[in-house]
């Protein structure tokens, strides 16, 4: 990820991050209201230096259930202060005493029944809070690039966590394209970093190219806060205008069976970018997974900053479903993680 080029320029601090949990708060925004009805009860937890598959062992040893009774909208890491909501199937709408679930490392804020269970990708995006210590760099510099950043969002990037604690997800998954059998449950995830691997490549290229923000020829493009797609179509100034507002976002592939939906130089360019990964190409295809396309760009909202203490920089923002806030960081410069992720 070091590797990949970046969109506003050279760093302009360097600090560490996720010094204690409580230096990277995330919260869910929610994308529905509980029905108050159904099998399924809603918890909203706050959750302490534990990941989200850890939770939903704990909530299944808790509620007595499988672990696939239990649905959740979204993974979040382990080093971190984090809220979110969690189904839990209670077919005859009896659950265990709250209280129980509740220590130390995890609070329950709020339980509804819902009539379904909560599938991955439910809510309407992630608002953060992050503490950036030891930062070393000119604070007009830093304001700088953040307004920067405001007004013209941030690459969207996979981040590091796509890729696996070591990084090496993407080599795993050629080798179960090559034949290698794996659990059910890592297929998902190998075919997932290898898909981030093809996309984080066009993206690179077409920061490279100068064009990942604005646009180009043959450009396919995806409204602000949604999945909805245009285009192929040819760039004039009305696009252009609504490119800067942020109204609307280039994408990229998601590659899988099918063919490319851009044309033009944004086609060839795709092509070209993702060429030194026909393996991955060719490994996605054979798995039947279906071109899709993603905002090479994400807004980033209602981004605030101030300086508490001399060296410590407090952010707070938010972001689309599916975006990384570590993609933030690393558009500001050097920040390094203080504990390994989890």
């Amino acid at each position: 990820m070091s590797s990949l080029p970046r969109a506003h320029g050279a760093p302009v601090l360097s600090a560490r991050y996720r010094v204690q949990p409580e230096d990277f708060r995330v919260d869910e925004i929610d994308g529905f209201e509980p029905t108050g009805e159904g099998e399924h009860l809603l918890l909203t937890v706050e959750k302490r230096g534990m990941n989200t598959a850890f939770a939903a062992k704990r909530i299944a040893r808790w509620a007595g259930i499988p672990e696939m009774g239990v649905g959740y909208a979204g993974m979040k890491d382990r080093h971190a202060v984090t809220r979110q909501r969690f189904s839990v199937h209670f077919p005859k709408r009896v659950a265990p005493p709250l209280d129980d679930l509740v220590s130390d490392d995890l609070r329950v804020l709020a339980s509804h029944w819902h009539n379904r269970k909560l599938p991955r990708g439910a809510l309407k995006g992630n608002a953060f809070v992050l503490v950036l210590r030891d930062v070393a760099g000119e604070p007009a510099a830093i304001d700088a690039r953040l307004q920067a950043i405001a007004a013209r969002g941030l690459p969207n990037y996979f981040g590091v966590q796509r890729f696996g604690r070591e990084g090496d997800n993407v080599e795993a998954a050629r080798r179960m394209f090559a034949g290698q059998r794996v659990p059910r449950e890592q297929r998902s995830i190998y075919l997932s970093a290898a898909r981030s691997e093809v996309f984080n490549a066009v993206l690179a290229a077409r920061i490279a190219a100068g064009s990942w923000a604005t646009g180009d020829d043959g450009e396919v493009w995806m409204l602000d806060g949604s999945q909805s797609v245009f285009g192929p179509e040819p760039i004039d100034a009305a696009t252009r205008d609504r490119a800067l507002a942020q109204d609307i976002h280039p994408t990229g592939p998601q590659w899988g069976l099918g063919e490319l939906r851009s044309r033009d130089a944004v086609r060839a360019l795709e092509e070209s970018a993702s060429a030194p990964f026909a393996d991955l190409r060719a490994g996605l295809e054979a798995a039947g997974l279906k071109q899709e396309r993603r905002a090479l760009r994400v807004r980033v909202r209602d981004l605030a900053w101030r300086w508490p203490a001399d060296g410590v920089l407090a952010l707070s923002f938010r972001l689309a479903p599916g975006a990384y806030a570590t993609e933030l960081l690393a558009e500001l410069g050097d920040v390094a993680e203080a504990n390994a992720r989890g």
